[in-house]
């Protein structure tokens, strides 16, 4: 009962009139839990950078190469997942729990609409746990105060920030949003962080656009800006590189290597 009246309240909160980031990038992964404003905002982006929709998978199969890595090769079997739009195919909790079926999860997001599909579609496996945080990332304190619930933050964690930190417009408050998380952390933690670089004058544009939408904007940064996001942390090779290019599998390679996408993982000494 508890969790239909929290549906309840997150579906009478959901605004259909202005585009959603979440929503957004759903429509370019070709889901169906969008509006009518979030697909013509979506359109008028790939009017002037076609290739938007390929840089959706890309930053998609990151994802799940990042998670495989650190639960196949780090040991990780905690993930905090901060702004995790859509669940989709592959979502951190599954490929977690794919090889580790004890692994616990916790998304945090501001979409009531992400909510309502959260708690009827991100169910753990027995073994595991997952758990959804309606938060904003600018209160890292409070996100992770929500995680202890599910996850044991005095064991290693690993932090998810994927295309999140190019929405908080302040270059330095993003970088103490990181900071402060990671401080929270125990040796041994990890992050892994992938955002739109400035790197290509067409997605540059789009962006430029898309943030005149209406919607909360997104602002790319230079890659070396993003990577200091990993700055303290013990890089995993091959480092901060395109997304195409971090332990790339080979349905990776047909999204070439010129993608203004970056990423990269690093560890807590």
């Amino acid at each position: 009962m508890a969790e239909e009246k929290a549906r309840t309240r997150g579906a009478a909160e959901i605004d259909d009139t202005v585009p959603h980031s979440a929503r957004i990038w759903d429509y370019w992964l070709g889901g169906k839990d969008c509006y009518e404003v979030d697909r013509e905002a979506g359109e008028r982006v790939r009017a002037v950078y076609p290739d938007i929709v390929t840089l959706a998978r890309v930053g998609r199969h990151f994802i799940g190469r990042t998670v495989r890595y650190l639960v196949q090769e780090a040991g990780i079997r905690q993930f905090l997942d901060l702004g995790t739009g859509l669940p989709t195919v592959d979502n951190t909790h599954e490929v977690a729990q794919r090889a580790a079926p004890e692994a616990r999860v916790v998304y945090v997001d501001n979409d009531p609409l992400v909510l309502a599909h959260a708690h009827a579609l991100l169910t753990s496996s027995p073994e595991g746990a997952t758990d959804y945080v309606q938060a904003e990332v600018e209160d890292p304190e409070a996100v992770l105060r929500a995680a202890a619930r599910t996850l044991d933050l005095g064991r290693p964690v690993a932090v998810m920030l994927m295309g999140i930190l190019a929405h908080v417009a302040d270059y330095e408050e993003a970088r103490s949003i990181v900071r402060r998380l990671m401080s929270a952390l125990p040796s041994g933690s990890y992050l892994a962080v992938r955002d739109g670089t400035d790197t290509d004058p067409r997605y540059v544009k789009a962006l430029r656009d898309y943030n005149r939408s209406g919607a909360v904007p997104y602002h790319p940064r230079s890659p070396a800006q993003v990577a200091a996001f990993l700055d303290g942390l013990e890089l995993v090779e091959p480092g901060f590189v395109p997304c195409p290019l971090w332990r790339p599998e080979a349905a990776d390679l047909v999204f070439g290597t010129s993608s203004p996408l970056y990423g990269g993982v690093g560890r807590k000494p």
